[in-house]
């Protein structure tokens, strides 16, 4: 019997397991899922949560909820990828071994790495809400917070959701209004970008939106440290910021055992083709989803569409047969504006967001680069759409690949 292993249940881990499930019959091969965590977190909730929009109960769930029936899960901690001896050890003292290696460990945020960013103001003045305690703990902190100065810093790329912490601001001035102290607090959006974002159409739209909420941007701004005791950001070129509360986005990294088992880059991402997800080390190894160092966005959509092409391309390599699906780096991203409106981007490698309508041309019903009411609708539906298709590795009604149809070039 062969034998398929992926590493990590999260949303990406979880759509493998359940559609190679489908294809991989049980005499013939065995499937594993290796998982730390007993929990689920549907990640895009994170952002509502400081605003108490959402509790943890609205978006946490049982991992075992979504793993498909024949697929043994061992909740265990990963010690090593030895991919020479195709075998994965495991901190229980135990290993497993592997035909094929499916890596979707993840991304994870490490404020251990910048001087002073977990300091004696973590979870007091400064915060994460890439993480349930974060996110959490903000809300707490934003229910008696009376205004100042709130500052939102992405610390460098790449990051998870790279639209999340335009989203976090522009739903902090929807937030604070609606609480009446608006006046009473100064946003600030602190990026190493030159802009509100990475593709220059979508920069310019999102940086006027920046401008018209009257939320400050600081661009090319590279944290080096944190000085709690002013509480200040100051960059590697010693430029400053002053803060009352920060949020941060802090560095991301891989997960650990990626840079111990020689398969990833110096940031713990698992090098890759980037058309067909599989390693440039070892050729029965695979990567999906926040893992890799993909040029593509580390978005929830970007694992739902890159496991499409790895599916087929999983089951020609079993067949010995070449790759027939390359990925093009397609991702969309709904992006919270507040006040009941939303806006959709939709993307790849080599075509940045463009206005339009999508998925269907003319119909939509969704718009393209525009504030719209639905485009708020369709980001609170994703919750549902997440759990009960995503997930579950069921088709939705979209391509894989970017489509040009609905969109205005000119």
């Amino acid at each position: 019997m062969k034998k398929l292993l992926i590493l990590g249940a999260g949303t990406a881990g979880s759509i493998m397991a359940n559609k190679m499930s489908k294809h991989l019959s049980q005499k013939d091969w065995s499937i594993t899922i290796v998982e730390r965590e007993k929990n689920h977190f549907y990640q895009p909730g994170f952002l509502f949560i400081p605003f108490g929009y959402y509790q943890k109960k609205d978006i946490v769930k049982s991992v075992a909820e979504f793993i498909p029936s024949g697929v043994e899960v061992i909740n265990a901690e990963i010690e090593n990828i030895e991919h020479e001896k195709n075998s994965v050890s495991l901190k229980n003292g135990t290993s497993v071994a592997y035909d094929i290696l499916i890596v979707a460990t993840g991304a994870r945020i490490s404020p251990e790495d910048t001087p002073g960013l977990k300091g004696e103001l973590w979870h007091k003045n400064i915060f994460d809400y890439y993480t349930i305690e974060g996110a959490e703990a903000l809300a707490e902190f934003f229910k008696t917070w009376q205004g100042g100065n709130l500052v939102i810093n992405i610390a460098d790329n790449p990051i998870k959701c790279p639209v999340a912490p335009l989203e976090f601001a522009f739903y902090s001035d929807y937030f604070f209004t609606q609480k009446g102290i608006r006046d009473r607090v100064t946003i600030t959006y602190v990026t190493p970008m030159s802009g509100a974002f990475t593709k220059p159409k979508a920069s310019k739209m999102l940086g006027s939106i920046l401008e018209k909420k009257k939320i400050n941007i600081v661009t090319d701004f590279f944290l080096g440290e944190v000085d709690n005791a002013n509480k200040k950001i100051l960059d590697f070129g010693g430029r400053e910021v002053s803060f009352d509360c920060l949020v941060t986005i802090p560095l991301h990294t891989g997960d650990p055992v990626i840079s111990t088992s020689g398969l990833g880059d110096e940031f713990g991402f698992v090098k890759a083709d980037k058309n067909t997800l599989q390693s440039v080390v070892s050729p029965n190894v695979f990567v999906i989803g926040d893992a890799s160092n993909l040029p593509a966005s580390k978005a929830g959509s970007v694992a739902h569409f890159q496991a499409d092409i790895l599916e087929k391309n999983i089951l020609s390599y079993i067949a010995g047969l070449p790759f027939t699906e390359s990925f093009d780096g397609h991702s969309n991203c709904y992006i919270e504006t507040g006040y009941g409106k939303g806006i959709l981007i939709d993307f790849n490698y080599i075509t940045e967001p463009l206005p339009g309508v999508y998925p269907v041309p003319v119909v939509g019903p969704f718009s393209l680069l525009k504030e719209t009411r639905i485009n708020h609708w369709g980001k609170l539906i994703f919750k549902w759409i997440y759990w009960n298709i995503l997930i579950k590795g069921r088709k939705l009604p979209v391509t894989a690949y970017m489509s040009m149809a609905g969109k205005i070039t000119n």
